[in-house]
């Protein structure tokens, strides 16, 4: 049993084997030589042309290369431009902001000085009449001792 099994599958292999070496050839047909340089003729025409669309493909795509680079150097002045502008407006808005806190503090220290004047000379003037203004508080009180009305009085204002 296992002879005629091996000797089947030896000979379904060399069948296979015999049979696919014989379809693997194929006649060509006869081409003679002035067809095959006539055929290699039609080649080299249709590669110049190929040749000559790539060429012409390729200026074109110089051609929009350069176009594009026009148009990026525009939109580049156009960029510097609004950055020109943008610099322009907040150095604009910068000193506007500087000349405002400058203004509200001249205006303060304007406004202040008379004030501070004013209260000076006020000081200056309690200063100097510091000692009549004690000396007539004295003199009230011992008042106070004989005259009740006036006592009232200043205890009502916290000088006893």
């Amino acid at each position: 049993m296992k002879k005629l099994s091996v000797i089947m599958l030896i000979t379904m292999s060399v069948l296979i084997i015999w049979n696919s070496r014989s379809f693997a050839i194929e006649t060509s047909p006869h081409i003679s030589d002035r067809e095959i340089v006539e055929r290699l003729a039609r080649l080299e025409e249709g590669q110049n042309t190929l040749r000559a669309e790539i060429r012409a493909n390729a200026d074109a795509i110089g051609n929009l290369r350069e176009d594009m680079n026009k148009q990026f150097d525009r939109i580049d002045k156009q960029f510097d431009r609004l950055v020109h502008i943008m610099l322009g407006i907040f150095g604009a808005f910068a000193t506007l902001c500087g000349g405002t806190i400058w203004f509200a503090l001249w205006d303060r220290r304007t406004m202040i000085r008379p004030f501070e004047d004013k209260v000076k000379k006020i000081e200056d003037d309690i200063a100097a009449n510091r000692n009549k203004l004690h000396t007539l508080i004295e003199a009230f009180r011992t008042l106070s001792k004989t005259d009740e009305k006036v006592a009232a009085i200043l205890k009502k204002f916290n000088l006893l």
